[in-house]
């Protein structure tokens, strides 16, 4: 996809839920400090979200500079005024946590996370989120 102008790249989210849709269990306007990394939506039904790899579903929506088919136009990460996130993407943020080290945990910190713990690496199982 083209990228849409102006366009300042923003992936990762935290900040306050003002509404959730009727079939959200996890997540209420009560609970202040959420997060959603690079990705917000997905199909959930193609085999690749099946396989638990929505980063490949046809149908994906990325955090930025996507289409935006809940609010129209293009999303736009962690600059945005409002975004929708599937409850499947969001994350709860302790309240212990500085928010201006949080959203970046979202990124690096999760990509190396995953890709250690994927692998099974012996220092993976040291790390403490």
């Amino acid at each position: 996809m083209p990228t849409v102008y102006p366009s300042v790249p923003g992936l990762e989210i935290v900040g306050r839920v003002s509404k959730v849709g009727s079939a959200v269990t996890k997540f209420s306007p009560a609970i202040l400090l959420q997060s959603a990394a690079w990705l917000v939506d997905s199909d959930g039904n193609c085999p690749e979200c099946q396989a638990g790899l929505e980063q490949f579903c046809p149908h994906m929506t990325f955090t930025y500079n996507y289409p935006d088919v809940h609010l129209g136009g293009v999303t736009y990460g962690g600059y945005s005024d409002s975004i929708v996130v599937k409850e499947h993407f969001f994350l709860r943020v302790p309240s212990n946590l500085n928010l201006a080290g949080t959203a970046p945990l979202q990124c690096a910190g999760i990509t190396t996370y995953s890709l250690t713990r994927h692998w099974e690496s012996p220092k993976a199982k040291r790390l403490v989120l």
